[in-house]
């Protein structure tokens, strides 16, 4: 079977590799979180930072190797530092499953961080590669859908084969094996060259000016809607609801950002050059519906519509990076995006603590509205700025 790729094809298989790269690279750390309190009482001696480094560091670790990966990218079309990072990635899982003590698994942690990091570039960069056009920002959606996707799916799994042993849990970072299997379908797959009219070719170098706006708006809004993750269980504590809810709706947000990628062009053709005013809207209304009302279903129903105005927006600014750099530099240019979206990871509780000290606010719904309200300062400068590159949509999406 032959897949479509707006300048050739290529197989089922190779499409698969790409998927797969895309399906790992949010794991590390994140996929754990759900047995973090467990930890705590497997290894009683360690402090609570200690515990919650298992997830904040690899986050950290991946920054770097993000950008030193879309360097090495540059110099050549080679995978092998791509089969090299996931290499560490499933190395370092390994080491996860037979450690006994709590500074090792943090050991391993970083070792992963840093070759997810050297893979994370290639889950967009392969995509861009090999497709153009409409079929690239169908691919760069659905590549978004499976990054989460299986997010939802390894820390539900990690929940439940935790409860047999602890160990198990970690075997959800061997998935990379799957991906080094993979690529030996991509070893000898060539992308067909860019077509005449494709807007990669008119660049003769990163548009950084571009590049530097497209990060902004993707650091802002992976930044508010990360309160969801970090502060929704201290909001339903203070509404006295069952925090059973808060692992549920997390799983919705991740789901909901999943679900237009699949659909992605289908919505840019009906919302037009209003898609990215009316996905940052759903993204305030959501919020709002979040930290304003005590009501589990207007919750619940805020939390998809946040999911689903990120998910619209993150594969239009993963394409419009790609067409803002030739093809050669197309993978340096998304490790500069994708690096944003781990450095918000990591700022968010800290930005979040500081303007709740300076506003002398408590935490609670004070995360939700401020980050409302910032978002819809971004709403509003979209919506005056609509035919800019930045925070529009021209013809060449929709027509």
């Amino acid at each position: 079977m032959k897949i479509y790729t707006g300048k050739g094809y290529i197989s089922l298989l190779a499409l698969l590799a790409i998927w797969s790269v895309s399906a790992v690279t949010s794991l590390p750390g994140l996929a754990i979180s759900p047995i973090l309190e467990d930890l705590s009482r497997i290894f009683p001696k360690a402090s609570e930072l200690e515990v919650q480094m298992l997830t904040s560091l690899p986050s950290l670790l991946i920054i770097p190797f993000v950008l030193i990966a879309g360097w090495l990218s540059e110099r050549g079309k080679s995978l092998r530092p791509l089969a090299i990072g996931l290499a560490i990635f499933f190395a370092s899982g390994v080491v996860c499953i037979f450690a006994k003590d709590i500074r090792l698994l943090i050991i391993a942690g970083c070792i992963m961080g840093a070759g997810a990091g050297i893979a994370v570039p290639y889950s967009t960069g392969l995509v861009v590669n090999f497709f153009t056009g409409d079929s690239r920002v169908r691919q760069l959606g659905i590549s978004s859908a499976v990054n989460n996707l299986s997010l939802v799916l390894a820390t539900a799994v990690v929940g439940w084969i935790a409860t047999r042993d602890w160990h198990l849990a970690f075997t959800v970072y061997l998935l990379p094996a799957v991906s080094l299997i993979l690529l030996l379908a991509l070893r000898n797959t060539k992308a067909a060259p860019e077509p005449k009219e494709s807007d990669q070719l008119r660049q003769s170098k990163i548009q950084w000016g571009r590049l530097t706006g497209l990060s902004v708006l993707y650091f802002v809004i992976t930044l508010t809607t990360l309160v969801i993750t970090f502060y929704l269980s201290f909001l339903l504590e203070k509404y006295r609801f069952p925090q059973e809810f808060s692992s549920i709706m997390i799983s919705l947000f991740f789901l909901s950002i999943m679900l237009p990628g699949i659909i992605i062009n289908n919505i840019i053709r009906r919302t037009r050059s209003m898609t990215i005013f009316i996905s940052l809207c759903l993204i305030v209304i959501g919020l709002l519906l979040v930290g304003t009302i005590p009501d589990i279903p207007l919750m619940t129903l805020g939390v998809i519509l946040t999911g689903v105005g990120y998910g619209v927006l993150q594969p239009i600014i993963y394409d419009k990076t790609a067409i803002i750099a030739p093809p050669q530099s197309a993978t340096k240019a998304l490790a500069v995006v994708m690096t944003v979206n781990y450095v918000a990871v990591v700022v968010c509780p800290f930005i979040i603590d500081f303007l709740t000290k300076i506003f002398q606010q408590h935490k609670g719904s004070f995360p939700f509205v401020i980050s409302a309200i910032v978002v819809a300062m971004v709403a509003l400068l979209s919506l005056i700025l609509r035919k800019s590159f930045v925070l529009g949509l021209d013809e060449s999406y929709y027509k």
